[in-house]
């Protein structure tokens, strides 16, 4: 049975985790018996947004771990306990969470920087020749550890052009596609999808993400 990591951001897709993106990515893996370690890393988000209103709640305070163990129905670890020998691949939902609390990319834009323990197993991943998946903003996060690997690499960003131009930058290559398609990077393992940067329902999501997770599952 293959052992795939997923890493959450949270839980809402306005500072967290994109739920759909994550428990499609989950139901995808259950569909293909894959074992499955959900993990997150365990410090503060990066701000805490009311879902109902859009509005930022100055005076609250939320621990990553603890808001994405509501997807994993608790079933979590923290991210700097696993190690990319326990895998044999790793896949990453998107949502704003990834690009706030994984990596700063909202912040910072190209010049952001990816969370330690996430970039040292992805690092790992990668130079394991193991496969990576990466759905909606998540292929940022890749295209910067590419960058600091000094390699280079093809994802999508959709058809959004910022996205795409920033991840040029970098020097990566990048394929618009929506989101019923996967970009395969062959070389680097790598497997990316826009989930959400271009779905206008949860079937197109779903349909991207299933795709990506089977097409992980086989480059193991």
């Amino acid at each position: 049975m293959n052992k795939v990591g997923v890493v959450l951001s949270g839980c809402g897709h306005q500072d967290g985790s994109e739920i759909h993106e994550a428990v499609f990515t989950l139901l995808a893996l259950s569909k293909a018996d894959a074992e499955v370690i959900i993990m997150a890393p365990d410090m503060d988000q990066f701000h805490v947004i009311n879902h109902l209103n859009g509005q930022e709640e100055i005076s609250e305070s939320r621990n990553i771990l603890v808001e994405s163990a509501r997807i994993a129905r608790g079933k979590i670890v923290d991210v700097a306990s696993v190690s990319g020998h326990q895998l044999d691949a790793l896949i990453f939902p998107g949502g704003t969470g990834m690009a706030k609390n994984i990596i700063d990319y909202s912040m910072a834009g190209i010049n952001c920087t990816v969370i330690s323990d996430v970039q040292r197993l992805v690092v790992e991943i990668l130079e394991a020749d193991k496969p990576l998946g990466a759905i909606c903003i998540a292929p940022v996060m890749v295209a910067k550890i590419l960058e600091y690997l000094g390699r280079s690499g093809t994802v999508t960003g959709g058809f959004n052009v910022e996205i795409n131009n920033d991840i040029k930058e970098m020097g990566i290559n990048t394929k618009e596609i929506g989101a019923k398609e996967i970009v395969v990077d062959q070389e680097n393992k790598i497997v990316t999808t826009p989930a959400y940067v271009e779905a206008k329902s949860m079937n197109e999501a779903f349909i991207g993400i299933e795709k990506l997770v089977i097409k992980v599952l086989e480059m193991v």
